[in-house]
């Protein structure tokens, strides 16, 4: 399996920046379309539980980043779990591979169908493409550490190797591409934007 992602992702462009955005609504009629799906996504939200309501509350305001910033600090701290088990912990390791999986497969579907979309509308399709091309190698860590005994020692390696790759993906979207395409965006198409990721995130929660 190839593993260069942290080369491509050094090698990508500056974000360029579009005036045409199609998440660039605004007026009466952005803010009442916007109402609508933030209030059926909070309706929803609450046979979820208090987290999910505070996040729609987040992504109501257009804090789109900051929902994806909190869940890559989730992801992190189930690796951490992880990496603090030993080779004796087969089982406690399967269920938090299990956990992580489950986690990545949401917050990759955010992204994969709004966030890169809103990158490829925002006229940044290099860094949409690159980014979600990573995700396949989410994907395939993923599937070899589900079928790899997790009481082998090269385990916990492909683990950390995983982690590795997966913190420059995460530094390049928290440093560079998602603080240029939210400045870019209106204060309306933050919020349509926050919206549209929320009401994805709890089609599979």
């Amino acid at each position: 399996m190839a593993t260069d992602t942290r080369s491509r992702a050094s090698s990508r462009g500056n974000s360029a920046r579009s005036q045409g955005s199609a998440f660039g609504w605004g007026g009466q009629a952005g803010t009442l379309a916007l109402a609508a799906v933030a209030g059926a996504a909070v309706g929803i939200a609450a046979n979820f539980g208090r987290k999910l309501v505070v996040q729609g509350l987040a992504a109501r305001a257009g804090d789109w980043d900051e929902i994806l910033h909190r869940e890559h600090e989730m992801v992190l701290a189930l690796f951490d779990q992880i990496e603090a088990t030993g080779d004796d912990q087969a089982r406690t390791r399967t269920h938090l591979l299990g956990k992580l999986k489950a986690a990545l497969g949401k917050h990759a579907l955010q992204e994969e169908n709004v966030i890169y979309p809103a990158l490829r509308e925002f006229n940044n399709a290099h860094d949409a493409d690159a980014l979600n091309s990573e995700h396949g190698y989410v994907k395939t860590f993923l599937y070899e550490l589900e079928n790899t005994d997790p009481a082998r020692g090269d385990w916990l390696a492909k683990i950390r190797t995983f982690r590795a790759l997966l913190e420059e993906h995460i530094r390049m979207e928290e440093e560079e591409v998602f603080p240029a395409l939210k400045a870019g965006l209106a204060e309306a198409g933050n919020a349509r934007l926050g919206a549209a990721m929320l009401k994805e995130g709890l089609a599979v929660a």
